[in-house]
């Protein structure tokens, strides 16, 4: 792609695509999406004046692990044992989980990690999750997971565990619940930031735009063929049928 010299790439998917591509080029103007922390990653100098060739938008994804946690303990309580189910690949980990294992202590609940980089790693995970006796399941956000969504969503309905995911498209597509910010709108301001490059803009010039809300989302059919009544004081954003 950089050897086309196009006039914008788009870095869809996460810091990992934004920081190979800028690896590749400082000259071309980059466009990212939903990279947690673009200032740490050093794809940017500040949010508000980027100062390189890339700019896009901050999508505040694992930081919110934590927080669908304790969603799902409200929706399910009686859940001791939660399944949480990450990729080994992934930068950051480290601290992912750890902020997870932390909430987990304040709720009082226990939770048993398993890796999924592959299709055949992800089946063993939910049979293991199963054979541990998981009551929940905790799918952490990655653009991993996002593009086996189909094979995660089955595997849940296969062995009814009522889980929580990063993107709203999960709950649509038959997944129970979702908590973060809205992934079409990060792609529909990438390409506004395209445009304005493709029309004369810098990305040095171009802040990048945060998440500014957050949204709860439930599909209320398959919280009823698992049995689940949302709390009162679950109230969603939005209520999928």
């Amino acid at each position: 792609m950089v050897r086309l010299r196009p006039d914008v790439i788009v870095a869809a998917g996460g810091h990992v695509t934004a920081l190979v591509t800028q690896d590749l080029t400082k000259e071309i103007p980059i466009v990212f999406t939903t990279v947690t922390d673009p200032v740490k990653d050093g794809l940017v100098a500040s949010l508000n004046r980027p100062g390189g060739n890339a700019t896009g938008s901050a999508g505040l994804t694992s930081e919110l692990d934590p927080k669908r946690l304790e969603l799902l303990h409200d929706m399910k309580p009686s859940a001791t044992l939660i399944g949480v189910l990450v990729n080994p690949n992934r930068p950051g980990l480290y601290d992912q989980s750890r902020q997870l294992q932390q909430a987990a202590d304040r709720l009082g609940v226990k939770l048993t990690f398993q890796n999924g980089a592959t299709d055949r790693e992800i089946d063993s995970a939910f049979e293991a999750f199963v054979s541990q006796g998981v009551q929940a399941l905790r799918v952490t956000a990655d653009p991993l997971f996002n593009n086996r969504r189909a094979q995660i969503l089955t595997l849940a309905a296969k062995y009814s565990l009522p889980a929580i995911y990063q993107w709203r498209e999960f709950v649509s597509a038959g997944g129970l619940m979702s908590y973060g910010p809205s992934i079409t709108a990060a792609y529909r301001h990438a390409g506004v930031l395209a445009g304005l490059i493709l029309n004369g803009a810098k990305p040095a010039d171009l802040p990048v735009v945060q998440p500014a809300r957050f949204q709860l989302v439930i599909n209320s059919n398959t919280a009823r063929q698992l049995g689940l009544t949302p709390p009162p004081e679950l109230l969603p954003d939005e209520l999928i049928e």
